[in-house]
Protein backbone atom coordinates (compact mmCIF):
# COMPACT_ATOMS: atom_id res chain seq x y z
CA UNK A 1 0.00 0.00 0.00
CA UNK A 2 2.99 2.44 0.79
CA UNK A 3 4.25 1.55 -2.64
CA UNK A 4 0.90 2.41 -4.47
CA UNK A 5 1.06 5.68 -2.23
CA UNK A 6 4.23 6.84 -3.63
CA UNK A 7 3.40 5.93 -7.19
CA UNK A 8 0.26 8.32 -7.38
CA UNK A 9 1.86 10.83 -5.44
CA UNK A 10 4.79 10.68 -8.14
CA UNK A 11 2.79 10.64 -11.10
CA UNK A 12 0.29 12.92 -9.75
CA UNK A 13 3.02 15.55 -8.86
CA UNK A 14 4.58 15.35 -12.68
CA UNK A 15 1.21 15.83 -14.26
CA UNK A 16 0.59 19.02 -12.43
CA UNK A 17 4.21 20.46 -13.16
CA UNK A 18 3.77 19.32 -16.62
CA UNK A 19 0.29 20.46 -17.17
CA UNK A 20 -0.50 22.84 -14.25
CA UNK A 21 -3.17 20.39 -12.98
CA UNK A 22 -3.75 17.46 -11.87
CA UNK A 23 -1.94 16.21 -8.73
CA UNK A 24 -5.19 15.54 -6.42
CA UNK A 25 -7.45 14.00 -9.72
CA UNK A 26 -4.50 11.21 -9.88
CA UNK A 27 -3.53 11.11 -6.06
CA UNK A 28 -6.88 11.42 -3.82
CA UNK A 29 -8.89 8.29 -5.96
CA UNK A 30 -5.70 6.00 -4.46
CA UNK A 31 -5.15 7.86 -1.28
CA UNK A 32 -9.35 7.63 -0.03
CA UNK A 33 -9.06 4.10 -1.23
CA UNK A 34 -6.28 3.28 1.68
CA UNK A 35 -6.47 6.40 4.14
CA UNK A 36 -9.68 7.34 5.61
CA UNK A 37 -11.12 10.90 3.61
CA UNK A 38 -10.26 12.84 6.40
CA UNK A 39 -6.89 12.42 6.89
CA UNK A 40 -6.54 12.00 3.37
CA UNK A 41 -7.35 15.59 2.24
CA UNK A 42 -5.49 16.76 5.25
CA UNK A 43 -1.93 14.84 3.53
CA UNK A 44 -3.30 15.88 -0.01
CA UNK A 45 -3.20 19.21 1.17
CA UNK A 46 0.43 19.33 2.69
CA UNK A 47 2.08 17.38 -0.52
CA UNK A 48 0.21 20.10 -2.53
CA UNK A 49 1.82 23.12 -0.94
CA UNK A 50 4.71 21.45 -1.98
CA UNK A 51 4.18 20.97 -5.22
CA UNK A 52 2.79 24.22 -6.09
CA UNK A 53 5.98 25.51 -3.96
CA UNK A 54 8.51 23.93 -6.03
CA UNK A 55 6.67 25.00 -9.74
CA UNK A 56 6.68 28.67 -8.58
CA UNK A 57 10.39 28.83 -7.25
CA UNK A 58 12.37 26.03 -8.39
CA UNK A 59 12.26 26.75 -12.56
CA UNK A 60 14.65 29.80 -13.06
CA UNK A 61 12.01 32.17 -14.68
CA UNK A 62 9.67 34.18 -13.58
CA UNK A 63 5.72 33.00 -13.12
CA UNK A 64 2.96 35.12 -15.11
CA UNK A 65 -0.16 34.24 -13.69
CA UNK A 66 -3.38 36.32 -14.06
CA UNK A 67 -2.96 38.30 -10.80
CA UNK A 68 -6.36 39.93 -10.64
CA UNK A 69 -8.48 36.41 -11.69
CA UNK A 70 -6.32 34.62 -9.19
CA UNK A 71 -7.58 37.71 -6.37
CA UNK A 72 -10.79 37.00 -7.17
CA UNK A 73 -10.78 33.09 -7.63
CA UNK A 74 -9.22 32.68 -4.23
CA UNK A 75 -11.77 35.21 -2.28
CA UNK A 76 -14.67 33.16 -3.57
CA UNK A 77 -12.89 30.28 -2.50
CA UNK A 78 -12.61 31.13 1.31
CA UNK A 79 -16.48 30.46 2.30
CA UNK A 80 -16.57 27.65 -0.69
CA UNK A 81 -13.88 25.96 1.50
CA UNK A 82 -16.45 26.01 5.06
CA UNK A 83 -18.96 24.52 2.44
CA UNK A 84 -16.21 21.39 1.45
CA UNK A 85 -15.52 20.94 5.01
CA UNK A 86 -19.48 19.99 5.67
CA UNK A 87 -19.93 18.00 2.53
CA UNK A 88 -16.09 15.84 4.39
CA UNK A 89 -17.93 15.66 7.29
CA UNK A 90 -21.42 14.11 6.22
CA UNK A 91 -20.51 11.73 3.22
CA UNK A 92 -18.31 8.50 3.56
CA UNK A 93 -15.09 7.44 1.39
CA UNK A 94 -17.01 5.63 -1.24
CA UNK A 95 -19.65 8.77 -1.74
CA UNK A 96 -16.71 11.09 -1.69
CA UNK A 97 -14.73 9.03 -4.42
CA UNK A 98 -17.89 9.15 -6.44
CA UNK A 99 -18.60 12.59 -6.16
CA UNK A 100 -14.83 13.05 -7.68
CA UNK A 101 -15.32 10.98 -10.54
CA UNK A 102 -19.05 12.64 -11.44
CA UNK A 103 -17.13 15.91 -11.11
CA UNK A 104 -14.26 15.28 -13.31
CA UNK A 105 -16.76 13.53 -16.03
CA UNK A 106 -18.40 16.89 -15.84
CA UNK A 107 -15.83 18.57 -16.42
CA UNK A 108 -14.99 16.82 -19.43
CA UNK A 109 -18.20 17.22 -20.71
CA UNK A 110 -18.41 21.23 -20.31
CA UNK A 111 -14.51 21.03 -21.71
CA UNK A 112 -15.65 19.43 -25.01
CA UNK A 113 -18.93 22.41 -24.72
CA UNK A 114 -16.43 24.94 -24.84
CA UNK A 115 -14.35 24.11 -27.18
CA UNK A 116 -17.31 23.49 -29.48
CA UNK A 117 -18.06 26.73 -28.19
CA UNK A 118 -14.63 28.66 -29.10
CA UNK A 119 -14.09 27.43 -32.50
CA UNK A 120 -16.82 30.37 -33.66
CA UNK A 121 -15.21 32.42 -31.28
CA UNK A 122 -12.14 34.79 -32.81
CA UNK A 123 -9.17 34.68 -30.38
CA UNK A 124 -9.04 38.44 -28.69
CA UNK A 125 -4.95 39.40 -29.68
CA UNK A 126 -4.95 41.60 -26.56
CA UNK A 127 -4.80 38.55 -23.97
CA UNK A 128 -7.51 36.33 -22.77
CA UNK A 129 -11.23 36.47 -23.70
CA UNK A 130 -13.34 38.54 -21.06
CA UNK A 131 -16.05 35.84 -18.82
CA UNK A 132 -19.34 36.56 -17.67
CA UNK A 133 -19.22 38.31 -14.20
CA UNK A 134 -20.18 35.25 -12.34
CA UNK A 135 -18.22 32.57 -14.34
CA UNK A 136 -15.18 33.61 -11.83
CA UNK A 137 -17.06 33.41 -8.21
CA UNK A 138 -18.48 30.08 -9.45
CA UNK A 139 -15.70 29.10 -10.27
CA UNK A 140 -13.77 29.79 -6.64
CA UNK A 141 -16.29 28.56 -4.70
CA UNK A 142 -16.57 25.46 -6.50
CA UNK A 143 -12.68 24.94 -6.15
CA UNK A 144 -12.76 26.28 -2.10
CA UNK A 145 -15.78 23.74 -1.33
CA UNK A 146 -13.53 20.81 -3.67
CA UNK A 147 -10.54 21.87 -2.14
CA UNK A 148 -12.37 20.68 1.38
CA UNK A 149 -14.14 17.69 0.44
CA UNK A 150 -12.16 15.86 -2.16
CA UNK A 151 -9.18 17.80 -2.51
CA UNK A 152 -9.50 18.23 -5.92
CA UNK A 153 -9.96 22.24 -7.03
CA UNK A 154 -8.37 22.01 -10.69
CA UNK A 155 -11.05 21.26 -12.33
CA UNK A 156 -13.66 24.18 -12.21
CA UNK A 157 -10.21 26.69 -12.11
CA UNK A 158 -9.27 24.59 -15.13
CA UNK A 159 -12.55 24.81 -17.22
CA UNK A 160 -12.62 28.88 -16.40
CA UNK A 161 -9.31 29.73 -17.36
CA UNK A 162 -9.67 27.57 -20.41
CA UNK A 163 -12.73 29.43 -21.48
CA UNK A 164 -11.09 32.91 -21.29
CA UNK A 165 -8.46 31.42 -23.73
CA UNK A 166 -5.29 31.78 -21.70
CA UNK A 167 -1.95 30.61 -22.82
CA UNK A 168 -0.79 27.02 -21.58
CA UNK A 169 2.29 28.97 -19.72
CA UNK A 170 -0.04 31.40 -18.31
CA UNK A 171 -3.27 28.59 -17.23
CA UNK A 172 -0.23 26.29 -15.60
CA UNK A 173 0.78 29.79 -13.69
CA UNK A 174 -2.64 30.45 -12.73
CA UNK A 175 -3.09 27.04 -11.54
CA UNK A 176 -0.39 27.37 -9.18
CA UNK A 177 -1.17 30.25 -7.46
CA UNK A 178 -4.80 29.55 -6.83
CA UNK A 179 -3.52 26.14 -5.76
CA UNK A 180 -0.81 27.63 -3.23
CA UNK A 181 -3.06 29.97 -2.41
CA UNK A 182 -5.85 27.26 -1.55
CA UNK A 183 -3.24 25.10 -0.04
CA UNK A 184 -3.44 27.73 2.95
CA UNK A 185 -6.98 28.24 2.84
CA UNK A 186 -7.77 24.00 3.33
CA UNK A 187 -5.92 23.94 6.70
CA UNK A 188 -7.31 27.16 7.83
CA UNK A 189 -10.47 25.99 7.39
CA UNK A 190 -10.22 22.68 8.28
CA UNK A 191 -8.84 24.09 12.05
CA UNK A 192 -11.82 26.68 12.61
CA UNK A 193 -14.56 23.83 11.94
CA UNK A 194 -12.16 21.76 14.72
CA UNK A 195 -12.17 18.77 11.78
CA UNK A 196 -8.89 17.42 13.83
CA UNK A 197 -9.21 13.81 12.44
CA UNK A 198 -7.69 15.82 9.04
CA UNK A 199 -4.15 15.71 10.44
CA UNK A 200 -1.84 13.60 8.65
CA UNK A 201 0.18 11.02 9.79
CA UNK A 202 4.14 12.29 9.78
CA UNK A 203 5.27 8.93 8.71
CA UNK A 204 2.95 9.55 5.60
CA UNK A 205 4.58 12.96 4.85
CA UNK A 206 7.81 12.20 5.51
CA UNK A 207 7.98 9.39 2.90
CA UNK A 208 5.48 11.40 0.69
CA UNK A 209 7.75 14.51 0.01
CA UNK A 210 10.46 12.85 -2.08
CA UNK A 211 7.99 10.98 -4.60
CA UNK A 212 6.37 14.64 -4.70
CA UNK A 213 9.58 16.39 -5.53
CA UNK A 214 10.50 13.65 -7.76
CA UNK A 215 7.10 13.95 -10.01
CA UNK A 216 8.15 17.62 -10.08
CA UNK A 217 11.26 17.17 -11.53
CA UNK A 218 9.91 14.75 -14.60
CA UNK A 219 6.88 16.55 -15.52
CA UNK A 220 9.02 19.66 -15.92
CA UNK A 221 10.84 18.77 -18.63
CA UNK A 222 7.63 17.38 -19.93
CA UNK A 223 6.11 20.91 -19.72
CA UNK A 224 8.61 22.15 -21.83
CA UNK A 225 7.55 19.94 -24.77
CA UNK A 226 3.77 21.10 -24.45
CA UNK A 227 3.89 24.57 -24.12
CA UNK A 228 3.24 25.30 -28.00
CA UNK A 229 0.23 23.62 -30.12
CA UNK A 230 -2.21 21.36 -29.57
CA UNK A 231 -0.28 18.81 -27.56
CA UNK A 232 -1.46 20.42 -24.54
CA UNK A 233 -5.06 20.40 -24.81
CA UNK A 234 -4.82 16.44 -25.66
CA UNK A 235 -2.72 16.14 -22.44
CA UNK A 236 -5.46 18.13 -20.59
CA UNK A 237 -8.00 15.34 -21.44
CA UNK A 238 -5.79 12.56 -21.41
CA UNK A 239 -5.61 13.92 -17.74
CA UNK A 240 -8.94 14.04 -17.05
CA UNK A 241 -9.84 11.13 -18.28
CA UNK A 242 -7.16 9.18 -16.44
CA UNK A 243 -8.58 10.83 -12.98
CA UNK A 244 -12.32 9.14 -13.72
CA UNK A 245 -10.26 5.76 -14.54
CA UNK A 246 -8.39 6.38 -10.82
CA UNK A 247 -11.63 7.26 -9.12
CA UNK A 248 -13.54 4.23 -10.37
CA UNK A 249 -10.41 2.16 -9.68
CA UNK A 250 -10.31 3.73 -6.37
CA UNK A 251 -14.48 2.70 -5.91
CA UNK A 252 -13.78 -0.76 -6.40
CA UNK A 253 -10.43 -1.26 -4.47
Amino acid sequence: MLTLLVLAVASGAALQSATGFGFSLLSAPILYAVLDPKPAVGLLAALGLVVNLLTLLTERRRPRPLVREVVTLVAWAMPGALLGVLVLRSLDALALQLLLSAGVVATLAARHLAAQRSAFTPVLPEGPRPRSPWAAPLAGTLAGALSTSTSTSGPPLLLHLLGRGARPSVVRDTLTACFLSLGLITPLALLVTRTTEAVPERQHVAVLIPAVVVGHLVGRRVFAHLAHGDRYEAVVTAVLLAAVAAGLAGVLL
